[in-house]
């Protein structure tokens, strides 16, 4: 990592969970971070599980829905004027919504879904390349995927989610070749993550009976990892499940 000390992070949903992890992980490592989230307030807050007061002030937070155009817009405009640009990108933010595909009425929640997990990612990941691309910096820009992006697990509740992480599998590699294409040698990373503990686990999920996750803390060790990897090498999809995991 320690190309990346002084450079600037930009984490998604880094209010909670995994993102949270990643955020203080990338500040205990050297690095300028910028946590987005719509709860700013749990961004700021991390600052208290840093190292010392320098990382502490290396850690920035700013308001912003992914699925909004607009608050991606302002922030990334934000991380440009006060740092001049992002090098590297993790694109966190995820969520799930209660229903079924069949439900009625329920075109609101799967939009949600979409806006935030598909088209957030794209818009955030257009920005980011485009800062990168600007100042010649061969950055990394890393999705955090899941398992449901390569299968469908048999769990209630998946709806859309599901089709959204395949969504998300499907990018990373169009990315790849469009990054190539541009002549730059910026990377992309799926980090595909089996059960975690974390809010997006549902009661509904608990009920089916005990099962393995994993601790959001490991898949930022695995962000540091392929981020911190030499410039010559790609980790095109790291795929991490908890021992035991039957689905």
């Amino acid at each position: 990592m320690d190309r990346w000390t002084g450079k600037v992070a930009v984490v998604t949903g880094a209010s909670s969970g995994i993102g949270a992890a990643i955020t203080k992980s990338l500040a205990n490592a050297g690095m300028v971070v910028v946590g987005l989230a719509r709860r700013v307030e749990r961004v700021e807050a991390l600052r208290d599980d840093l190292k010392d007061e320098a990382t502490r002030k290396r850690l920035h937070a700013v308001k912003c829905d992914v699925s909004k155009e607009e608050d991606i817009l302002k922030a990334f405009s934000w991380v440009e004027e006060k740092f001049g640009g992002v090098d590297v990108l993790v694109n966190n933010a995820g969520i799930a919504r209660k229903t079924s595909l069949v439900a009625p009425g329920n075109t609101t929640m799967l939009r949600e879904v979409i806006d935030t997990n598909v088209m957030g990612l794209v818009m955030c990941t257009r920005e980011a390349f485009q800062s990168m691309k600007k100042r010649s910096v061969d950055g990394h820009i890393v999705h955090i995927n899941s398992i449901a992006g390569h299968n469908v697990p048999n769990f209630p509740g998946l709806n859309i989610y599901s089709a959204s992480k395949f969504a998300v599998t499907a990018l990373t590699e169009t990315m790849r070749r469009e990054f190539s294409a541009e002549g730059t040698k910026i990377k992309v990373t799926s980090v595909s993550p089996g059960a975690v503990d974390t809010e997006i686990i549902t009661d509904e999920m608990k009920e089916l009976g005990k099962f393995p996750m994993l601790e959001s803390q490991d898949i930022a060790d695995a962000v540091l990892y392929a981020v911190g990897t030499p410039p010559r090498v790609q980790v095109h999809e790291l795929t991490i499940k908890p021992v035991g995991e039957s689905f």
